[in-house]
């Protein structure tokens, strides 16, 4: 065992980061069409990532994790005591790939705001706040065995690997989009590059139908790629901002969905037609595999230790260690040949 952790590569710093000051911004939620204050404020070490609803006298925090996830049908929602935001998957990637563990996030109405659709808002946010090293040390999620998820036609699976990889892919048929592949290792610089300014996109009867219906009250051609009836072109007249910008978009919303296990993902995980529905499932499918994943403790130098409690084999303990990890103690145990 001490062999194979001394050997284990984690390219992550080992400390936990909050923002150094408060930033803020203003949209309209895609769903609702109403206007939205949001702010990102510092947060203590193993705070994790809290959002409060001020509108509803901002009393009751509902945690980003895996337990907290009440729907998935058209954005990732999470719940708690009666209290709900909704589409908080790009704000979560934005978060992840600036490597902010804390913060706390007040916002005045149930959805984050959906700015441009992308996630290129937020980080120019996070930028604009500033990053802070803390002294707590992170938690690190670790898969060393393969973890599958299957759901009709659309398929996850993460194997070990010594960083964050996502490779997604896509299928649709239309001259548009057809098959989209898109692999990425990530880093903030990478993720800012090459994916943080994909923007969601429907085709327009899609969004038409929501309209009639009234959901995504707020998607207009400034936040939405329209895919055109003929399914050849897109109704947004500047065009496309990557030439596969379908996929990377999917690479986003994946991105943002795993940030509700609770800490880093160390693995490459591959992605076939999935969607939010689906990527709860594979999270869930991975807390259940306690045989394919360890919970390391990185010390201040870097070094890692297999965290305490996560050996009980216990499913539902093993859950709730993987979904709030900040709530749970952070001693590592001591590691023996």
């Amino acid at each position: 065992m001490r062999d194979r952790l001394a050997a284990m590569y984690c390219p992550l710093e080992p400390h936990q980061h909050t923002i150094v000051q408060p930033a803020s911004c203003c949209g309209v939620g895609l769903h609702t069409g109403r206007t939205v204050h949001l702010t990102m404020k510092p947060a203590p070490v193993d705070n994790g990532i809290r959002f409060f609803r001020s509108d509803l006298g901002g009393h009751t925090p509902v945690r980003a994790v895996l337990d907290k996830v009440i729907d998935t049908r058209l954005a990732t929602t999470i719940g708690d005591q009666g209290v709900v935001v909704s589409t908080i998957e790009h704000l979560l990637a934005a978060l992840r790939s600036s490597d902010i563990d804390n913060v706390d996030i007040e916002l005045d109405s149930a959805e984050v705001p959906i700015m441009d659709g992308s996630a290129e808002p937020f980080m120019k946010l996070l930028k604009q706040a500033g990053r802070n090293r803390q002294e707590g040390v992170r938690r690190v999620l670790r898969i060393t065995k393969p973890v599958s998820f299957t759901d009709r036609d659309c398929t996850l699976t993460v194997t070990p690997h010594d960083g964050f990889k996502v490779t997604g892919k896509i299928s649709f048929d239309n001259c548009l989009i057809q098959t989209q592949t898109y692999s990425i290792e990530f880093t903030t610089e990478r993720f800012c590059k090459e994916i943080a300014r994909a923007r969601t996109f429907g085709y327009v009867e899609q969004v038409e139908e929501l309209w009639a219906n009234g959901l995504a009250l707020g998607g207009t051609l400034e936040n939405v790629i329209a895919i055109h009836w003929d399914r050849r072109s897109i109704l947004n007249e500047d065009g496309l901002r990557y030439q596969d910008e379908f996929i990377r978009h999917k690479v986003l919303d994946l991105v943002g969905d795993l940030t509700l296990l609770g800490c880093p993902l160390l693995g490459h995980v591959f992605s076939f037609k999935a969607g939010h529905t689906q990527h709860l499932g594979f999270m869930e499918a991975i807390v259940a595999a306690r045989d394919c994943w360890e919970l390391v403790e990185l010390d201040a130098d870097g070094s890692p230790a297999v965290r305490d409690g996560v050996a009980d084999g216990n499913q539902s303990s093993a859950k709730a260690l993987v979904a709030m990890p900040h709530l749970r103690p952070s001693q590592a145990i001591p590691v023996a040949c």
